[in-house]
């Protein structure tokens, strides 16, 4: 696990060694083991080290092939990678370290892109062929890793975080207002841009490569081609449940123990949960008395369904259970104030969610541990979210469907109050569509959608494509904030095959109980929605019990969130207005003041749930201050 960044100056102009030096410094809490650089005329490679497996000076990135044709910047863990390097050894490679990355290389040199198709785990990395004149790029299968890239006058540049890329005295920082309206829709970025004009987020699942002097270089613009992608299918024949059950359990297994494997010490989280316990139990078999970690919240000032916040209760079962050495942390509200600098910092942009509990829980595990196991994508493939897919499964036609999913997917501003929101920049917007953003997500569209599965399998694949992405991008900034490496075991490449093709019956219950009930509106509607749409990870829940217990399994589903919604009308009420709705704040060159101050007054006097909209504010103005001068 480590950070990457380079430079391809494609006019041929000698790449400048103290601007990569600048641009790996930038991105120095992903890799405090050690730096490198490689620079060959025109082409700059950098590399910060987090020492994982191999801490040897053997691992040391830019790395070389023996014949000097082929040389990597990697950033990532391959969990597969010994039984890749027995198969290379075969054809006659020869390695000098013991590492994932000397693999990467050897692949790549020995079968091209194709070596992709080969790895099961997280990575972003670029190699340069020398003979060739070309680089070639690659992110995970599911965009676990992140990676940016922009064209500025003939320099491609790219790294691990955008941060690398505004040490280049080429870049500016000029807001992109089309991916802000994009971000106040849905709380997420759902296209490759970010809010930074002229910076992207290199896709998911797919490589590119750039030969000197190639159209692509000339036009700025990259030809991606995508070698894999979500595909959640009904079978044709289903099995009995059993052996589901069966097959989901050996895999899961599977999974866990293939992501233990360290040269270092590793940890897990447990919130107290199905999916982090079940790691837990799994990982506790191989490691004794492995470290465990949870963040839990301060409910004094809370209220309603937020007195359920607090899990760790729940985490100190487990961890008595599975004999962990548990350490906990408890947020309050002024945990969020202190914090919100440094996240604004190193998150770089706002995504999905509250998420300033991430960098905390990240913080205390670095203090104990260099890697750490985390539940996230268990809810994405086996359908964690019941209550938002029974709004959608009964539909006219594809483009309805899409309508009745995008109308709920507004999770901060609906349509209607978008123009008078953004009222001071209107006119430059104003041609953004969000439900084409929207609708896009979907590669192509199907016209055997005829069933509430069908309907359940494509908000599956919507919500992998852009929330799981979301919440994978937010993992890992805030944990390589603390040089800290997060490992996803429900994203093992054949767990997630498996998983696309269990029965919607098996993971879900009633589909054609459609629930019209608003998730975030106050009153006592909120609790018996949930009572009425809790039935989601069946399968799931079978399996992992001859793990855990059935009171863990049959628990309701709780996110890792904070009880922001009292907190910002209560302890932290004056915070809010200080930073929003005071008048020097900057986000009022974007948004219209009187009808801000008109949102977040109705929170306060608890008219609307707009937590997530305030959060976003908070965020968004830090934003402003940190990258935007």
């Amino acid at each position: 696990m480590c950070g990457i960044c380079g430079i391809f100056n494609l006019n041929g102009e000698p790449a400048s060694p103290v601007i990569l030096r600048k641009m790996t410094d930038a991105i120095a809490h992903r890799g405090p083991d050690g730096e490198g650089f490689f620079i060959d005329s025109f082409i700059g490679l950098g590399h910060r080290r987090l020492a994982i497996i191999d801490l040897s000076p053997a691992g040391h990135q830019p790395m070389m092939t023996p014949d000097g044709q082929y040389i990597i910047t990697y950033n990532g863990e391959i969990y597969n990678f010994q039984e890749i390097r027995v198969e290379l050894e075969s054809l006659g490679c020869q390695f000098r370290s013991k590492t994932d990355s000397e693999v990467v290389l050897n692949a790549y040199a020995q079968w091209g892109p194709k070596c992709v198709d080969r790895f099961n785990g997280m990575f972003a990395f670029a190699i340069w062929d020398k003979i060739k004149q070309e680089l070639f790029m690659a992110r995970d299968r599911y965009g676990i890793k992140p990676l940016y890239y922009t064209f500025i006058n003939n320099y491609f540049l790219f790294a691990s975080e955008q941060k690398a890329l505004l040490e280049h005295p080429a870049t500016y920082r000029e807001i992109d207002l089309e991916t802000l309206i994009e971000y106040f829709t849905f709380q997420n970025i759902f296209t490759d841009k970010t809010l930074l004009k002229g910076i992207k987020l290199f896709p998911e699942g797919c490589w590119t490569s750039i030969p000197l002097g190639s159209h692509t270089a000339m036009t700025s613009n990259l030809k991606f081609s995508r070698y894999w992608d979500f595909d959640f299918t009904e079978p044709q024949n289903h099995a009995a449940e059993i052996e589901y059950i069966e097959e989901l359990d050996r895999l899961f297994k599977q999974a866990v123990n293939r992501q233990l494997v360290s040269d270092v010490e590793l940890g897990v989280y447990l919130s107290g949960g199905m999916d982090s316990g079940s790691i837990t139990a799994v990982a506790s078999t191989q490691l004794p008395y492995i470290k465990s970690f949870t963040c839990g919240f301060d409910l004094n000032s809370a209220s309603g369904l937020e007195l359920g916040f607090d899990e760790r209760e729940k985490s100190e079962i487990m961890s008595y259970q599975f004999k962990t050495e548990h350490y906990e942390m408890v947020l309050k509200a002024g945990d969020m104030e202190r914090i919100l600098p440094a996240l604004a910092w190193h998150l770089e942009e706002p995504r999905v969610g509250q998420s300033y509990p991430n960098y905390y829980v990240a913080q205390l595990a670095s203090k104990f541990v260099k890697v750490v196991l985390s539940g996230a994508g268990g809810d994405e493939l086996f359908g964690g979210y019941p209550w938002r897919y029974y709004r959608v499964v009964v539909n006219d036609n594809f483009e309805n469907y899409i309508d009745k999913y995008y109308k709920f997917w507004q999770r901060l501003i609906p349509n209607k109050a978008i123009q008078q929101l953004f009222k001071p920049v209107w006119n430059e917007v104003k041609h953004v569509w969000t439900r084409d953003i929207f609708r896009n997500v979907f590669l192509k569209k199907s016209e055997q959608l005829t069933n509430p599965e069908d309907y359940v399998n494509h908000s599956l694949y919507f919500e992998a494509k852009t929330f799981l992405h979301g919440l994978l991008i937010v993992e890992d900034k805030l944990s390589m904030a603390h040089s800290l490496e997060t490992r996803v075991p429900f994203l093992d490449n054949d767990l997630v095959d498996f998983a696309m093709q269990i029965p919607v019956s098996l993971k879900l219950g009633n589909l054609t109980k459609v629930v019209k009930l608003n998730e975030n509106e106050p009153g006592h509607k909120v609790q018996k929605y949930f009572q009425q749409t809790r039935d989601g990870k069946l399968i799931l829940r079978k399996a992992m019990q001859r793990l855990i217990s059935k009171e863990s399994t049959n628990a309701v589903k709780q996110g890792f969130s904070a009880p922001d919604a009292s907190w910002f009308k209560g302890e932290s009420i004056e915070y809010v207005r200080n930073e929003i709705i005071n008048r020097q704040a900057k986000l009022y060159d974007y948004f219209d003041r009187e009808f801000l101050h008109t949102l977040v007054n109705e929170h306060f006097d608890g008219k609307s749930n707009r937590r997530l909209f305030i959060w976003s504010l908070l965020n968004f103005e830090w934003w402003l201050r940190k990258y935007i001068k």
